[in-house]
């Protein structure tokens, strides 16, 4: 299969250009709504709490923004596009080409990563005037915002393939997307909690995307992010089966 087929550039560029031209929605929200937690979040705790020996917590707490905003805008335009297709009856012109599950799978989830990637680097710009930021280990840093944008991505189409209505995709995104992010050490290390709350953080997996997200701004993290890598990669691999196992039955997208 040659991932780089036509049928996958036209699949890619339209999800790119769907996306892209209502760009004050799907990318300018996002930079705002999280400069709006930094400025709430930094200017409440700055200088009261300190989660990593020499960093403030502003500089802590933009790598989690950062993140955070790559894996829910990433979900977002995968799950988005796969429900309104469904909805709208237009699904059916993507079903119809000779399209392999491999090449539709490659288009959403690579067009997903375009946005989550684009929605971070603002949100890394913006904030990034707020405190000093190291690069201690670069390749961390973009290896885990393309793993996390693409688990994220492969989430949305499972879960857009699964729902049937809006209202089941907002019950998916607010039921198990936001709490998985949001108590992922966004705000936080997970060594600040008590330790029940300590050992189900690490059954989280959002939790090792963003650990070893901030790992190579600040070379340190609550765990070690070989560990992070291996989880998160055997998950993006899972992920990838359920949704490719999906796509060749048909489930949910032939009616």
């Amino acid at each position: 299969m040659n991932v780089f087929s036509v049928g996958f550039r036209t699949l890619f560029y339209k999800e790119i250009l769907r996306f892209w031209k209502v760009a004050t929605q799907t990318v300018a929200a996002p930079i705002v709504t999280s400069m709006l937690y930094l400025l709430i979040f930094g200017h409440v705790l700055e200088g009261k709490v300190q989660m990593l020996d020499g960093v403030s917590y502003t500089a802590f707490l933009i790598p989690g923004l950062v993140m955070m905003s790559v894996l829910q805008n990433a979900f977002a335009n995968s799950s988005s596009s796969l429900i309104q297709s469904k909805i709208t009856g237009n699904l059916v012109f993507i079903l119809l080409p000779p399209l392999s599950h491999w090449e539709i799978l490659s288009a959403y989830v690579t067009a997903s990563v375009v946005r989550g990637l684009a929605v971070g680097l603002g949100v890394f710009v913006i904030t990034a005037w707020f405190a000093h930021l190291s690069f201690t280990f670069p390749l961390w840093i973009v290896v885990f915002a393309f793993l996390g944008a693409a688990i994220l991505g492969t989430m949305g189409v499972i879960a857009g393939v699964w729902a049937e209505k809006f209202d089941q995709l907002a019950a998916f995104q607010n039921f198990l997307i936001m709490p998985a992010t949001f108590l992922a050490g966004v705000f936080y290390s997970i060594k600040k909690l008590p330790p029940f709350w300590l050992a189900v953080s690490h059954f989280n997996p959002f939790f090792y995307m963003i650990d070893g997200f901030r790992y190579g701004f600040f070379g340190k993290s609550d765990v070690s992010p070989w560990t992070s890598l291996v989880i998160v990669g055997v998950f993006f691999v899972a992920l990838a089966a359920i949704a490719i196992n999906m796509l060749r039955r048909g489930y949910k997208l032939r009616h």
